[in-house]
């Protein structure tokens, strides 16, 4: 709860402050101050819908969605995201047009609008920096990206001041676009990797298979898939094949082997050394090892 109502005052603060940028980037005629403004709305809404998913998330499992809501918070962390890449983007773009055809820029009015612009974004970034979500980081990131923009946005407004060129205004911006394109790249392999359930970066399935293998009683573990809900809540499930007759206490020892790896829920199918698994995966392994075999 804690959370979720950090990410809406967040939304408010981005709200308001992206209507007073506007008002600022037209004073001040700064391109960095401007885009700035844009990606400040753009970032108030995505905030807005992230807030939502990540209630939406919380949700208990049901009928309809029996292994729970938690995706919904990644799909927001996506929604977050992409619109930080599309918006980065489009500064990137109006930043060189605006070092093919320069204006003058006041910088007094920028260096005041930096000041209360890296407060009131530092603020935001401390109030959302406690979220261990994908959605919640992608929000944060919104955050610190802006702490960092306006830092930026200050010290180069203090230096055109002094030195009267106008193209480091375009140069910042690119700067801190490029910046947050790079760790929304990161960000969206992560969700997509999610999405398409591939095994969890800090998962080896072989070093799972000899940790289960070391487990007395078991003698062949096979049709292992690891995939996670979110980056949080990973699942299993495995086949084990063991002639012991207390089955219970074998798969209680997988479990508790699974829970040491950050695997919370696990579904095993016992085997014995006799009976013959009916997936396809498990013939193909089946017919390799004999194939080795006769190579000896």
């Amino acid at each position: 709860m804690k959370s979720e109502k950090n990410i809406l005052i967040a939304f408010i603060l981005n709200l308001f402050f992206s209507i007073f940028e506007f008002f600022g980037g037209f004073f001040t005629k700064s391109i960095a101050i401007m885009s700035d403004a844009i990606h400040d709305m753009g970032d108030a809404v995505t905030i807005l819908v992230s807030y939502f998913l990540e209630r939406k998330s919380k949700r208990n499992p049901d009928d309809k969605y029996t292994f729970g809501y938690l995706r919904y918070s990644v799909l927001g962390a996506f929604i977050t995201t992409m619109v930080l890449t599309i918006g980065s983007s489009l500064v990137i773009i109006s930043s060189v047009v605006r070092i093919i055809h320069p204006v003058q820029i006041n910088y007094n009015g920028m260096i005041g609008f930096a000041i209360f612009g890296t407060v009131i974004n530092f603020l935001a970034a401390y109030l959302t920096k406690d979220g261990d979500s994908l959605n919640q980081k992608a929000v944060n990131l919104h955050m610190l990206e802006d702490v960092l923009g306006w830092v930026v946005v200050l010290i180069g407004s203090i230096v055109m001041k002094f030195t009267q060129i106008n193209i480091i205004d375009s140069i910042m911006s690119i700067s801190v676009a490029i910046f947050i394109l790079v760790n929304c790249i990161k960000n969206i392999k992560e969700v997509l990797d999610l999405f398409l359930e591939k095994t969890p970066a800090n998962i080896s399935i072989l070093e799972l298979k000899e940790h289960i293998l070391s487990i007395k009683g078991v003698k062949g573990v096979h049709h292992i898939h690891v995939w996670g809900i979110d980056e949080a809540n990973l699942l299993a499930t495995m086949h084990i094949i063991t002639d012991e007759i207390d089955l219970d206490l074998i798969k209680d020892k997988v479990r508790k082997e699974m829970n040491e790896h950050g695997i919370i829920h696990v579904t095993i199918e016992i085997e014995n050394s006799k009976s013959v698994c009916s997936s396809e995966e498990c013939h193909m392994e089946q017919n390799s090892k004999k194939g080795h075999k006769h190579s000896h």
